[in-house]
């Protein structure tokens, strides 16, 4: 690898259904790889939702968390890892750029766990050997990795993506980029808020400034902070050209840093 340093990006929900948008990004990708070595990590929820509700199979929520029964995986796989990875692939190419499509089994990039037994086949990662994703840095090629896992016994595993995002950062010691459909969080008079500590959330979230969905993508960034020991931002895939910002140091969405700082 050269010096640059690493980005990894996250990917999921209404992007993966927005062909235009993952399109616009992956062109933001390519300048940005003047700057970066690049990886994207995707999942896509809605995608598999829309495919257990076609095959007509429905699992329960346990503690939020939903079950996800052993024999559902031979689709969820194909959702992620096949028809989700393929697609961001094929509009990698179109954008000019050279996509390796993965899942966090290749190359043992990842150690991958049952997460708790009542939950079936939802994993838990950690990051193992860098060694692949360094070689395609080394060629410029874009790694697309799907929240696949595999455990020791070779079961398959479905991962939360904003895990898979922040163990692949820990991996290659990577600044962490989570995108949404919001172009960061916002105050009580809808303006964008550069930076938050853990104090801070905590109080707009009792204030009910940050709230719904919004607490969720927070408390895993904060998360993600924390586990990397570094600032990670949330911004938004909508107006991807905006995160070309990055190549002059500008802030781009809002920052969240990790616990300690705070």
């Amino acid at each position: 690898m050269t010096n640059k340093p690493t980005l990894v990006i996250k990917v999921g929900g209404a992007f993966m259904q927005s062909d235009s948008h993952a399109l616009d990004l992956l062109n933001t990708i390519g300048q940005l790889q003047e700057n970066y070595h690049l990886v994207l990590v995707h999942g896509g929820g809605a995608m598999v939702e829309e495919l257990m509700q076609a095959l007509n199979l429905s699992s329960q929520k346990i503690d939020g968390l939903r079950v996800t029964p052993a024999e559902h995986m031979p689709y969820i796989t194909g959702a992620l890892a096949g028809t989700a990875n393929k697609q961001l692939s094929s509009l990698a190419i179109q954008a000019g750029l050279t996509p390796v499509g993965l899942s966090l089994v290749d190359g043992k990039m990842c150690n991958a766990a049952v997460m708790r037994e009542e939950l079936g086949a939802v994993g838990t990662v950690t990051a193992n050997d860098p060694t692949l994703l360094k070689v395609l840095a080394a060629t410029q090629m874009l790694p697309i990795i799907s929240s696949i896992g595999v455990s020791d016994a070779g079961q398959l595993l479905n991962i939360n993506a904003d895990q898979a995002a922040t163990v692949i950062a820990q991996l290659l010691d990577a600044e962490l980029l989570l995108l949404s459909d919001v172009p960061g969080v916002l105050d009580v008079n809808k303006t964008l808020i550069n930076e938050l500590t853990s104090t801070q959330i905590d109080l707009l979230v009792k204030e009910n400034v940050i709230r719904d969905g919004m607490v969720v993508k927070v408390e895993a960034a904060l998360t993600a902070a924390n586990s990397l020991g570094r600032n990670v931002t949330i911004a938004s895939w909508k107006d991807s050209e905006k995160l070309l910002g990055l190549l002059q140091q500008q802030a781009v969405g809002t920052k969240i840093f990790p616990s300690l700082v705070s």
